[in-house]
């Protein structure tokens, strides 16, 4: 059995916005308006832009890969007095410079149709297109310096600087000392207290508690005191060696501070409990 499918019916705003060549404030345009008007430089679309003249005739003699040394002045002058034309007949404000290069093209063409006359020292007559040349190198020169600086990337623009806080420590940490350098220290005292040693025999009582009693009071009522001047060398090497022990005992029991500025720097010493 046949049955016919029956279609939906459109409704009329549908059909407007379908037949609708655009609209204007929401509102559906039918038919062209007659009396529409486009000027005709409405529609004219500039692709290139130049800095300057220079900066034209260097398009123009890359682009058709004409040689920068032996330029074309007849066709180069042409093109570039139809490119003058074309600015002139849009109205736009003609840079005076762009009217100086034109001179100075068609004087260049001119003197290039001139016979060559040489100098009376047979010399070849310089090429009027020298200084143009010149110039035209220079400039691209400067073009590329310009735009291998601006492929640098920019601060505020390709970066940022950022900025991260360190807490500080400001208690200031001395370098501990190591066992070779306060080694080779106490060495200096020995060899030291061998030279004013005194050849005689004599029966003598040290006290390591006494030589530790003798530092503290050394240290009382100073910041710090070298390693060296801890020792009275002329006591002789006994002495020496008992006011050593006293040091590392000292040094043990947290009384004294061993330590110096950097890495290979003076030994000194200082009492514990003495605060910067």
């Amino acid at each position: 059995m046949a049955t016919s499918r029956e279609k939906a019916p459109v409704s009329s705003a549908n059909a407007e916005s379908n037949d609708a060549i655009a609209r204007l404030y929401g509102e559906s345009v039918l038919e062209m308006p007659n009396d529409l008007y486009i000027p005709p430089e409405a529609l004219e679309v500039f692709l290139d832009a130049f800095e300057g003249p220079l900066d034209f005739l260097l398009y123009l003699i890359r682009k058709q890969n004409f040689n920068i040394l032996d330029i074309p002045m007849a066709q180069l002058t042409l093109q570039y007095l139809q490119y003058v034309d074309r600015i002139r007949s849009q109205k736009l404000e003609l840079a005076a410079e762009y009217l100086l290069m034109a001179a100075l093209l068609v004087e260049i063409k001119s003197r290039l149709l001139l016979p060559k006359v040489k100098t009376i020292s047979d010399e070849e007559p310089e090429d009027p297109r020298a200084e143009l040349v010149r110039r035209l190198l220079e400039y691209e020169r400067m073009k590329l310096a310009a735009q291998t600086l601006d492929q640098i990337p920019k601060l505020g623009n390709d970066f940022f600087l950022t900025q991260a806080k360190i807490a500080k420590n400001t208690e200031r940490q001395w370098p501990a000392v190591s066992a070779s350098e306060l080694q080779e220290a106490f060495a200096e005292i020995i060899r030291r207290a061998k030279l004013t040693t005194k050849h005689t025999v004599s029966k003598q009582e040290l006290s390591v508690r006494a030589h530790m009693s003798s530092i503290l009071r050394q240290l009382r009522d100073v910041r710090f005191v070298e390693f060296y001047e801890l020792f009275e060398t002329s006591e002789g090497v006994a002495v020496v060696i008992v006011h050593f022990l006293a040091l590392l005992e000292l040094a043990k029991e947290t009384l004294i501070e061993i330590t110096q500025v950097e890495a290979g720097a003076p030994i000194y010493i200082r009492l514990t409990q003495y605060h910067d």
